[in-house]
């Protein structure tokens, strides 16, 4: 990738605040009013899109590179419009996802969010994820460590070993084979999904969960959320590489934790074959 175009120098800290400010109002303005009366279809891959997911992503892409002047790319343009933003900018960009969980929100179900990073060549520096019926707003940014309304994360102690953890899991995308593996012999305590990839990202850096996976999440799935966990001290790789940024940055799966005994124990065992 060519050298970025952020400045060395960016102090984050501001940013982020400006930014939060933004996402509760856009949020506020665009998703709320809209909330289990939002015009709705399905997109071509099976997922509902609603009048809020695209009012709120227009309004984004209007204001943050008001904050910093970089492309946006949004989940509702079209791959090559991602790819052209992200090469725009030489790897820096806007990432945001308008209402991650739109089936929660169209159906009433007060789990979802409004989800943003900042990418440095293609990697988060800085997290924003924002529940406006909770009023809960996670957000990180690069060395400054990970907060809940101003409160620094996690929340609280977390489960030391594997078999008393409660795992988010999600199966459909899982490998068939270990899909069943988990479905019929779990290694840990208690299973939750919450069908909104960004918010179960903070909730484990908030200690609320304690392992996830996910066979695959797309860029605006995880930019925010893998930054957050990071900066709660939690640890993150894919199904098959232990460095997580080096899988594919558009679509990759997701093994966490916030402990790091309980991450090395779930993921050598989501890695076991036999």
């Amino acid at each position: 990738m060519p050298a970025s175009a952020l400045p060395p120098d960016l102090a984050l800290r501001p940013v982020v605040e400006t930014a939060i400010a933004t996402v509760h109002e856009v949020a506020s303005r665009e998703i709320v009013p809209r909330f289990m009366k939002a015009i709705h279809h399905r997109k071509d891959d099976g997922t509902l899109l609603s009048e809020a997911d695209l009012a709120c992503q227009q309004a984004l892409l209007q204001r943050l590179p008001q904050i910093v002047a970089v492309p946006v790319i949004g989940e509702e343009m079209s791959r090559a419009e991602q790819e052209a933003a992200l090469a725009a900018g030489g790897g820096d960009a806007w990432c945001i996802d308008p209402i991650d969980g739109t089936t929660n929100f169209v159906n009433g179900l007060p789990v979802f969010a409004v989800s943003i990073a900042l990418l440095r060549q293609g990697r988060p520096c800085l997290g924003v994820t924002y529940n406006p019926i909770s009023n809960e707003l996670f957000y990180a940014w690069e060395g400054g460590g990970a907060y809940l309304n101003g409160k620094r994360l996690p929340l609280r102690q977390v489960a030391g070993c594997l078999d008393e953890a409660v795992a988010n899991v999600d199966l459909k995308r899982l490998p068939r084979a270990l899909a069943l593996r988990i479905a019929t012999a779990p290694p840990f305590f208690s299973q939750r999904n919450f069908g909104s990839s960004a918010l179960e990202w903070c909730q484990v850096a908030a200690g609320r969960i304690d392992v996830v996976v996910h066979g695959g999440q797309m860029l605006w799935d995880y930019a925010a959320g893998c930054l957050i966990l990071k900066e709660a001290g939690g640890a993150m790789c894919t199904l098959e590489r232990d460095d997580f940024h080096s899988d594919d940055l558009w679509r990759r799966p997701v093994v966490a934790a916030l402990d790091p005994q309980v991450f090395a124990a779930w993921r050598d065992w989501l890695r076991t074959t036999d």
